[in-house]
């Protein structure tokens, strides 16, 4: 069994080799996590271990760096899929199936009674309930619980309100979400599927010579060596750099998980075409501070005004994302879903526009629902309607625009 996930860690193109296997095997019969246990001859898991046991173990012996961790993590998915999910009867039901099989499923008329808020009035409300709620509820209109039509909680439904305690959103309309989330990195390894996107890059690129490194000009030689009765003439020539440069900034977690396939073939070919590539990751709307990395996104934070200062004006700026979240995430002080940004993110991106004259959005989103997304209205606006869908028409319309 381990020997046959040996090989599907390798095809999936991670860098596994065999004596990090056989650290593996050492540590399974050491036991290094949970309790110690003889390896089965036919190379099985020992029951003494869970499956995330396994997991952690068998992710520190074989990957030796975090970029690789997304493919390990599809790698194992796709070849223990199903381990967990052979039924025990003697079990409870999980609290958390029946917690979400309370979602309403509400009439348009019962929808239409649901009262929406204000902002001042959503977090004075919930400031409130705060300090008068003394116990878990379900259902309702009023308390912060799970499965009613109130403002506050859960797998619930109201028009607008503030998320507490669910693992994602439903309807991509909450205000506020109290719950830190993991996001990962895009993989800029991402093989595409067409070489269109690529094409539709290079419009933006332009070539130049520069520096003193020399290439072999072989054309030039072959000629050259046959004018001089064949004797080698070897000639050199600058080699050329693309020098345009270009400043990423890509959404990520949330509504953009819907569109990770999809960017990551752009973030792939975009790191493939431009040899001065810099990238910052936000989350929704860009505020005082972004990351480059998502898990340490906490501790590794970038001063949004020192990556302003750091770029000239002849970087070429271009976001990515689907531009969907709250009117308040743009248009408010406070408005971020994780936090209390003391300025709104609306004043950021005019600051990123004025300090990069040369700007487009990139949006994964289909343009037919453009229209009825008030926030990427908005941004659009804030952009001068420099806003692209994410096709191989709308690269080209947005590599057009940044070269001129």
């Amino acid at each position: 069994m381990l020997l046959n996930f040996f090989y599907t860690l390798r095809s999936a193109q991670l860098p596994v080799s065999v004596t990090e296997y056989l650290t593996l095997l050492e540590a399974l019969k050491k036991g290094v996590v949970g309790p110690a246990a003889p390896v089965p001859d036919d190379g099985t898991i020992p029951s003494a271990y869970t499956i995330d046991d396994f997991y952690y173990l068998s992710r520190t012996a074989l990957v030796k760096d975090e970029k690789h961790y997304d493919k390990f993590d599809r790698a194992f998915a796709a070849y223990f899929k199903g381990v967990e999910m052979v039924a025990d009867f003697s079990k409870d039901i999980p609290l958390e199936w029946l917690r979400k099989n309370l979602e309403l499923n509400l009439s348009p008329e019962e929808l239409a009674k649901i009262q929406k808020m204000g902002w001042d009035e959503l977090m004075e409300t919930l400031k409130k309930r705060l300090e008068e709620q003394k116990e878990r509820h379900e259902g309702g209109n009023k308390w912060i619980g799970t499965g009613g039509t109130s403002p506050f909680g859960a797998y619930g439904q109201n028009p607008q309100g503030i998320r507490i305690g669910q693992d994602k959103g439903r309807n991509k309309s909450a205000v506020k979400v109290w719950d830190q989330r993991v996001y990962r990195d895009y993989d800029d390894t991402q093989e595409l599927g067409t070489r269109n996107i690529k094409v539709a890059l290079r419009r933006l690129r332009k070539f130049a010579r520069e520096g003193h490194e020399l290439e072999l000009d072989l054309d030039d030689t072959i000629h050259s060596t046959a004018a001089n009765a064949g004797w080698l003439d070897i000639k050199m020539i600058p080699e050329r750099h693309n020098n345009v440069k270009v400043l990423l900034l890509m959404d990520v977690g949330g509504t953009m998980d819907e569109h990770i396939a999809r960017v990551e073939e752009l973030f792939s070919a975009t790191k493939t075409e431009f040899k001065h590539l810099e990238f910052y990751y936000f989350h929704n709307c860009v505020y005082d501070f972004m990351w480059k990395n998502n898990r340490r996104r906490y501790s590794e934070k970038f001063d949004t005004w020192d990556i302003i200062r750091k770029y000239n004006k002849d970087y070429k700026l271009i976001f990515v994302g689907d531009a969907t979240m709250s009117p308040y995430e743009v248009l408010q002080t406070g408005g971020s879903v994780e936090y209390n940004n003391a300025e709104a993110g609306a004043e950021w991106l005019q600051r990123l526009t004025h300090a990069f004259p040369k700007f487009a959005w990139i949006n994964p989103e289909p343009q037919g629902v453009w229209q009825y997304r008030q926030s990427i209205s908005i941004i659009a606006e804030i952009m001068h309607q420099r806003m692209y869908p994410l096709t191989i028409k709308g690269l080209e319309e947005a590599m057009r625009h940044l070269s001129k």
